[in-house]
């Protein structure tokens, strides 16, 4: 998992009433050991702040499963559900929970999601 980290995604000057370390404090216990959750600079959505990246274990990605990319994760409902969501596999392994098809963006490449 991807956390951007950088110019609009986890600033307070864009979004002050979210918590932003407490966002990613909560991934990580969520579903580390198991999975890496690793922040980055920007991943050139800025419209659609805060952005995570959820990318499929390797054996689901040799399968021809791609990383799901989330926007406006504000809320920590969205990311209890994400965390959910890759505790359960994730892309290519889990059904992906209608509520979170809701935050699913177009990568800045513009390809269209799986």
């Amino acid at each position: 998992m991807t956390v951007c980290r950088d110019c609009c995604c986890g600033s307070l000057r864009k979004h002050p009433a979210v918590d932003h370390d407490g966002q990613l404090d909560g991934l990580r216990a969520a579903v580390e050991p198991a999975h890496r959750v690793r922040t980055s600079l920007c991943l050139d959505a800025c419209s659609q702040s805060n952005v995570v990246v959820v990318h499929p274990a390797p054996e689901a990605r040799r399968a021809g499963a791609r990383p799901v990319w989330f926007g406006l994760v504000l809320d920590d409902a969205v990311v209890e559900d994400l965390a959910q969501w890759v505790r359960d596999g994730g892309p290519g392994v889990a059904r992906m929970p209608a509520v979170l098809e809701l935050s699913v963006i177009r990568a800045p490449d513009g390809k269209a999601q799986p």
